[in-house]
């Protein structure tokens, strides 16, 4: 355990994390085990079991109505495995901003992070109808303070932090990594102090425009409430904040998704192109909304690969060490 920390442990996650792990690792990546790079061959840190709890405002959420758990955003941590410092990425689930998918979209994603040498945090954020925005976007923007401000404790590397979110956490990640600050340096609270800004966003069919022509009616609604606006539409749509200090994204979506049109994925790539924002994009002709990790669709599961590899060329997953050639032959 960490030194004068209070750390909560989920018993469903200590107990379900190696099950999880096993079928992560196993069908749907067996394909690409002769050309993928392997994962480091090592535990995760005795020191940091998967499943610890941490409040993200232990004293309590801005705008919280309430003092139970649904109040209370909170991360939960799974270390990766190999060696330190290693890569951070917050997952956000989807749902709807009504309820988060927090297996298929978060623990599962976690594991598939951590053998890749990553630790991951998957963030609990506020929903609807208790909470409307700003509550689950603020959220977002203090998980990447608190994992930042954290990172010594949880060895991971403070400049190698990103987000991944499904869906309506598409959505979330696309709000933080358009609308960032470095940190207020006078905040009472050192958390605050830490930017929230991640340094790269994976947004798996997340709604990253609205512009009408391509956004569903009533998209975000569960999130906006009855209150819509233009002004507040215009906040609230990712590709209308790009700008050269965005961070790198990763986008993926598919051609067949009836729940956020694939143009949303183009219109955003578009705008971070003409911005000059590193940027990846990859749309399948064949999958539904809400495909995870596609392990049921022989197409979709080919999606993770091109993730790992966009990863490790950007230098996020470590590369192994190529093996030594083998001495010559004596004479």
């Amino acid at each position: 355990m960490l030194p004068n920390r209070k750390i909560l442990v989920s018993p469903r996650r200590l107990s379900t994390a190696l099950g999880v792990l096993f079928l992560l690792s196993s069908a749907a990546f067996a394909a690409h085990a002769q050309t993928a790079p392997q994962a480091p061959a090592a535990a995760p840190d005795p020191a940091l079991p998967h499943g610890q709890i941490q409040y993200l405002w232990p004293e309590g959420a801005p705008g919280a109505v309430g003092s139970e758990e649904q109040d209370k955003p909170h991360l939960e941590i799974f270390s990766g495995y190999g060696p330190a410092p290693r890569t951070a990425v917050i997952v956000c689930p989807g749902g709807g901003y009504r309820n988060l998918a927090y297996d298929k979209e978060g623990t599962q994603i976690a594991e598939w992070l951590n053998i890749r040498g990553i630790t991951a945090f998957v963030l609990t954020y506020r929903l609807s109808p208790r909470y409307r925005y700003p509550e689950p976007v603020l959220d977002g923007y203090r998980s990447v303070r608190w994992v930042r401000s954290h990172a010594a404790e949880y060895h991971v590397a403070p400049d190698r932090i990103g987000m991944w979110g499904f869906s309506a956490g598409g959505h979330l990640v696309g709000m933080v990594g358009t609308h960032f600050d470095d940190g207020n340096p006078q905040a009472a609270d050192p958390v605050e102090r830490a930017s929230d800004r991640p340094d790269f966003v994976v947004s798996s069919y997340g709604v990253l425009t609205l512009l009408p022509e391509i956004a569903k009616p009533d998209t975000l609604k569960p999130l906006l409430g009855d209150r819509i606006t233009q002004q507040l539409l215009d906040e609230v749509s990712p590709d209308k904040h790009v700008t050269a200090q965005t961070p790198p994204f990763f986008l993926f979506s598919t051609t067949a998704d009836q729940g956020v049109p694939p143009l949303s994925t183009v219109a955003f790539y578009t705008v971070l192109i003409r911005a000059g924002v590193p940027a990846e994009m990859h749309i399948f002709q064949t999958g539904p909304h809400g495909a995870a990790l596609g392990q049921s669709n022989p197409e979709l599961a080919e999606w993770p690969t091109l993730l790992e590899n966009w990863l490790r060329i950007n230098g996020w997953i470590a590369t192994p060490a190529a093996p030594a050639p083998p001495a010559p032959a004596a004479h």
